[in-house]
């Protein structure tokens, strides 16, 4: 029966970026009260979450970047021998259930997720990829939600926005008071939750001098950069190449 596991001996090498994606979310959160179009506590709870699986999963992602229902993980490293299946499925279910713990939730809820092979030159190029799509979300949702609290029906705010531009949905919002580019960075751009490192001094007992050591922490950072700007590109290298 072994021989009948469908994927199970399906593998990948590093490095490669698992992305996880909120399964029905708009369904199965509606009706808790967040904000529209975004929710700092529901924000708050993704990266939480990010940073909690960092801390206590035990599979060592370089780094997490999020933005509404999905997150990315940065791995150099794989576990699980580089089964696919197997990193699939742990991930998907630890995230679930830490973010069903974090919202305090009496509902489950899920996530999907997948691994995307990449070469080390190509990870800039997909995290920049997914913050365009972060920026995409960003206006469109604001784009929706302005016309559905300004009085428009579901499909009315929908066929207002059909086919128009960025830009046009941009003045659109403006007109109403509006201004995308003063709204918070985490809504235009996502967040990044990474290891960081400091530098301590201290006596040494052992030594009996003062030397200098290392201290890890989990950070989030909700003001990050354009990842291809001239502060973004070596803002994310730093991240990439973090050992």
């Amino acid at each position: 029966m072994k021989t009948r596991e469908i994927y199970a001996e399906m593998r990948c090498i590093p490095p490669v970026v698992l992305r996880a994606d909120g399964r029905n979310f708009k369904n199965t959160l509606s009706g808790l009260g967040f904000e529209k179009p975004y929710d700092k506590t529901f924000a708050r709870a993704m990266a939480d979450t990010a940073e909690l699986f960092i801390k206590k999963s035990g599979l060592s992602p370089l780094f997490a970047y999020t933005f509404s229902d999905e997150i990315s993980f940065l791995f150099t490293d794989l576990p699980f021998d580089g089964r696919v299946e197997k990193i699939d499925t742990v991930v998907a279910s630890f995230l679930g259930s830490a973010l069903t713990i974090k919202l305090r939730l009496e509902e489950p809820i899920a996530f999907d997720s997948r691994l995307v092979a990449l070469q080390k030159e190509e990870i800039p190029e997909y995290f920049h990829w997914r913050q365009l799509e972060a920026w995409r979300n960003f206006v469109a949702a604001w784009g929706y939600y302005t016309l559905r609290n300004k009085g428009a029906g579901k499909n009315e705010a929908a066929k207002c926005l059909r086919g128009k531009k960025e830009w046009e949905i941009h003045e659109m919002l403006f007109e109403r008071g509006i201004n995308l580019a003063a709204l918070p960075a985490w809504q235009r751009r996502g967040i990044i939750i990474s290891k960081e490192e400091w530098e301590i001094q201290g006596f040494n007992p052992e030594s009996g001098k003062e030397e200098k050591s290392l201290r890890r922490k989990i950070t989030q950072n909700w003001e990050i950069p354009k990842f291809k700007s001239e502060e973004g590109i070596p803002f994310l290298e730093k991240l990439i190449n973090r050992k």
